[in-house]
């Protein structure tokens, strides 16, 4: 008779690799080789590990995944216009805020100043003089002349040793710096300007001593910033009740565990679901664009676009949290008779509870975020004086601005977590 045909034999190549690994002759018969039915068995996962640690990076699939994926990178760093060179290049125009931010406006001294002025007219009329009076004196080298003159500028009588501003004012109140001056210990000091190119003939040249050193108190710009945060505050918390107050009822809507088994309740599932997706992905940014157009500027628009995005947000995790609860205790009301409202009272709402209060605190954290932006499309809050610091380019009120969310955003995330763990 024929004999009958064995077990099949790996490829030469993987026998001799295994071969050499184990240390026995390719065609030996011992124990553990694959000469025999028992080696052959044995050795076959050794055979399917050496396939695979010797061809996976042979394979054209991750050559071509990986060409894939940085083609994708490729574009994507060209449509997005990365240029890493500009943060270098640009660092100087963002260093006066990053000082700012050393220095907010938050504390300021009222510090007395001594201040006495001059008259200079342009066109070659001249000032009538002025009688003499005790005190300091500002005396200018002329009275009259043309745009571009040489000045000389003589105080005397002034507080020793402090410092100061000469200042040019025209005639309709404009205001411009000409240099800083500080007297000596007579109280005297002498400085040389050149006349500005101003509106208008007759004009001032002032000189604003500093005369002591006053108390420190809080910034006019403290006062504006606070006032706006807890618009700000407020304005989340406003919007956040009104998200509850809709996704709470909606949320049982959008459970599929309590709408299944209802007339229509699949069709009423899947609309409520919609609903929820779309409002949930339209920014609340871009939400306050369209309440600012709706119903004009300020935080009424602020609520009512926190308020719709926070709607569509609770309501997916409230329903979310609906399906997560435990059957057991809704069947055995269910067996007993009671009504749906009866169920959803005594086996939905107890175990619901928890989780509710916990999303509504996390939500109005992140409300108190958003609304610190919401104000740069006027939807109020401390947004709004933010965008104006910066635009002034007053880089140290806008640190106290940054300073104050920093502060409150902190505040409101460690004692949202202090209630949660108390409540959970």
């Amino acid at each position: 008779m024929p004999a009958r045909p064995g077990p099949s034999v790996p490829s030469e190549a993987v026998v001799s690799e295994h071969a050499r690994g184990s240390g026995a002759p390719p065609g030996g018969t011992a124990r553990g080789t694959p000469g025999g039915p028992a080696g052959a068995a044995a050795s076959a996962p050794d055979v399917v590990r050496l396939k695979r640690g010797v061809v996976w990076y042979r394979s054209w699939r991750l050559y071509a995944g990986a060409a894939v994926a940085l083609a994708v990178y490729v574009y994507g760093w060209q449509v997005t216009q990365i240029r890493l060179g500009e943060l270098w290049r640009g660092a100087y125009l963002i260093a006066p805020f990053a000082s700012a931010l050393a220095s907010p406006d938050v504390l300021v001294r009222d510090n007395p100043t001594v201040r006495v002025a001059a008259p200079f007219y342009y066109g070659g009329e001249s000032p009538p003089a002025a009688a003499a009076a005790p005190g300091p004196v500002l005396r200018l080298s002329r009275s009259s002349g043309a745009i571009g003159d040489r000045i000389t500028a003589t105080g005397q009588g002034f507080p020793p040793d402090r410092s100061g501003m000469l200042w040019w004012e025209n005639q309709i109140g404009q205001r411009q710096q000409l240099m800083a001056v500080r007297t000596d210990r007579g109280g005297r000091f002498g400085a040389a300007f050149t006349a500005p190119e101003v509106q208008g003939t007759h004009n001032l040249v002032s000189a604003e001593i500093v005369a002591g050193t006053g108390p420190l108190r809080l910034s006019p710009t403290f006062f504006v910033v606070l006032n706006r945060m807890v618009e700000t505050v407020f304005l989340a918390l406003m919007g956040t009740t009104m998200g509850v107050l809709f996704a709470v009822p909606c949320s049982f809507l959008g459970a599929k565990n309590l709408t299944g088994h209802i007339p229509g309740g699949p069709a009423v599932y899947a609309l409520t679901r919609t609903v929820f997706n779309v409002t949930r992905s339209i920014e609340a940014l871009v939400l306050a664009i369209i309440f600012t157009v709706w119903v004009g500027l300020g935080p009424f628009a602020g609520v009512l676009a926190l308020g719709v995005h926070s709607i569509a947000s609770l309501g997916k995790l409230y329903s979310e949290a609906i399906e997560s609860i435990d059957t057991g205790p809704i069947e055995a009301i269910v067996a007993t008779g009671a009504s749906t409202l009866q169920v959803v009272r005594y086996g939905v709402v107890p175990q619901i509870v928890p989780q509710f209060i916990a999303f509504t605190i996390y939500r109005w954290d992140i409300n108190v975020r958003f609304s610190t932006v919401i104000g740069f499309v006027g939807g109020g809050g401390i947004g709004f004086v933010l965008q104006q610091y910066i635009n002034l380019l007053q880089w140290r009120q806008a640190a106290t601005a940054l300073w104050m969310i920093a502060i409150v955003v902190a505040a409101m995330d460690y004692a949202s977590a202090v209630v949660r763990e108390r409540v959970v």
